[in-house]
């Protein structure tokens, strides 16, 4: 039986976020937050279909696709960045951590769409609204786990933080598969929680100095059937994008 998640109401976001760490968005409230139904963002789903394939993950695993976007939110403005790698340092990401890896830009349709922009200003003010306005360096990363070769994980390098300030997780499908449980755990202390995310555009916001989280792998619902997870990841950090020299 999959656990759901607690909600939070839309006006009650950035008072949650600041008093727990996480806060959880039922699948109509990030539309809302938007001023759209859930119906606008329907057009973004076939874009996960063309993902290319994820070349760096180190378990040797074929189960991964992505595609990564950098921009800077002032406010309201909205600045794509020169397509650059993307960059972690091993005390964040054990196992893929140290290397630039290059993944293939976000497609057109998604970055020009006047609602994407809209949706990281909607991001920056919340990351504002916990952190303090300025200036956010904003990692776009549209993910598919699929379950090809059996098994696919969501994170294969575990429990971790992302060292920025503020992570989203919008889920965009789930499609047969079991497994893919959110786990959330404080990162200074035990307390801690699961559930699972099962409707598109479910969205997690996490702050990542106070909390660390994983999602637990994904395997075919039915044996001999391939099934996925796709999702929207945003990360938003103070001061320049993270990199062997930060930028």
């Amino acid at each position: 039986m999959l656990l759901a998640p607690a909600l939070t109401a839309p006006d009650l976001l950035d008072t949650t976020l600041a008093r727990d760490g996480f806060a959880v968005l039922g699948a109509d409230d990030l539309p809302a937050l938007l001023g759209q139904g859930a119906e606008a963002l329907v057009h973004w789903l076939p874009l996960w279909e063309s993902l290319p394939p994820d070349r760096y993950l180190k378990d040797g695993g074929r189960y991964r696709r992505r595609r990564h976007g950098s921009f800077i939110v002032d406010g309201e403005r909205v600045i794509q960045q020169p397509h650059r790698p993307h960059w972690q340092p091993v005390e964040y990401n054990a196992l893929h951590g140290g290397i630039e890896r290059h993944f293939e830009p976000l497609p057109p349709a998604l970055v020009d769409d006047p609602l994407w922009q809209r949706f990281l200003a909607m991001g920056a003010a919340r990351a504002s609204a916990l952190k303090g306005a300025r200036p956010w360096y904003v990692e776009a990363h549209l993910f598919r786990i699929d379950t090809a070769d059996g098994i696919g994980r969501p994170t294969p390098e575990g429990a971790h933080r992302d060292g920025v300030d503020l992570v989203s997780v919008t889920l965009i499908a789930r499609e047969g598969i079991k497994g893919g449980e959110t786990r959330v755990f404080a990162a200074q202390g035990r307390e801690g929680l699961r559930f699972t995310l099962t409707q598109p555009f479910a969205t997690l916001w996490l702050d990542d100095e106070r909390v660390i989280h994983e999602s637990t792998p994904i395997q075919p619902a039915q044996p001999g059937a391939v099934g996925h997870r796709d999702t929207l990841v945003l990360t938003f950090r103070a001061g320049g994008f993270q990199g062997p020299t930060a930028t």
